[in-house]
């Protein structure tokens, strides 16, 4: 993929919105037993957003350039865009009045010394620093030991997304709940794509996981967009067995496009306790490496 083609991703993001919507979904009545569209005609979304047919028609075909804040309010309304939708509406709508330009690679981003040594810092938690495109840039010891099987590729920096789509059968061990990761990598490769259409490692991991991967051709294809949230990951451990990880994406206001991952559980639960036999584990793997 040479750049993402903005006007193609802004078409095909709102046409897929508007096919899901039934009119009776809308508040509106369906004249006529044959509609020939599935979902909303683009003039019921035009009566809902408040706007002419041919502007929306304009928007839809890819141009959002110069739609104000309150279109693109009375759109995402219209479309009944959740908030990832809607925060990845008004990225594609910033993009496309951005000046135009080839693909950029963006500066290498280098994980400063004390964040090293605050990850370091948290010793009964996995924790670590990842990007948008699920690029794995630093880890705590705890972290390397759980995502041992993520570790295995010799690339650097290890990347999740790769791991999921092209080692299905490592990723579907590793991963209890599989199917809804593979749709959430996907869905956050997206969204990272409308803040940066440009991004050529993004650029190029999309191109390769496309080419790589039917999974994430359909995955990719649902046109779906997701945001880094607080949830649960259950993970299989080779060696601990299964953990039902409470995980905590925490934005770092000094470095914006990266973002710090904590993976902890209640105490007094089995995940706990595996958590401290992975950490025991972990040290002593540790030691026999030093020792050796």
């Amino acid at each position: 993929m040479a750049m993402m083609d903005l006007r193609t991703e802004i078409r095909e993001f709102l046409s897929s919105r508007r096919a899901r919507i039934a009119p009776e979904q809308a508040g509106l009545t369906a004249y006529g037993g044959n509609r020939r569209v599935k979902g909303l005609r683009r003039e019921e979304v035009a009566l809902l957003a408040g706007v002419s047919v041919d502007y929306y028609v304009r928007m839809e075909r890819g141009s959002l350039a110069g739609a104000s804040d309150g279109v693109l309010e009375a759109l995402a309304s219209a479309l009944q865009l959740d908030e990832a939708e809607r925060e990845h509406l008004f990225h594609l709508a910033r993009q496309s009045g951005a000046p135009s330009g080839s693909r950029r690679r963006r500066p290498t981003v280098t994980v400063r010394s004390t964040l090293q040594q605050v990850l370091d810092a948290i010793s009964d938690a996995p924790a670590w620093i990842g990007n948008g495109r699920y690029d794995v840039l630093a880890m705590n010891q705890l972290a390397r030991a759980l995502y041992s099987p993520v570790l295995v590729d010799s690339r650097r920096p290890a990347n999740t997304a790769r791991f999921v789509y092209l080692n299905p059968e490592e990723a579907q061990e590793f991963f209890v709940d599989y199917d809804q990761i593979a749709s959430n990598v996907a869905a956050k490769l997206r969204m990272e794509a409308g803040r940066d259409p440009r991004d050529e490692e993004l650029i190029a991991l999309v191109g390769e996981l496309s080419t790589c991967s039917e999974l994430f051709r359909q995955r990719w294809a649902s046109q779906d967009v997701r945001l880094h949230r607080s949830g649960r990951k259950r993970v299989r451990h080779p060696i601990v067995g299964q953990l039902d990880l409470d995980v905590e994406p925490l934005e770092m206001a000094a470095e914006p496009s990266l973002h710090l991952n904590v993976y902890t559980a209640p105490a007094g639960t089995p995940t706990a306790d595996g958590l401290a036999l992975l950490a025991s584990w972990a040290a002593t793997q540790q030691t026999m490496a030093t020792e050796m």
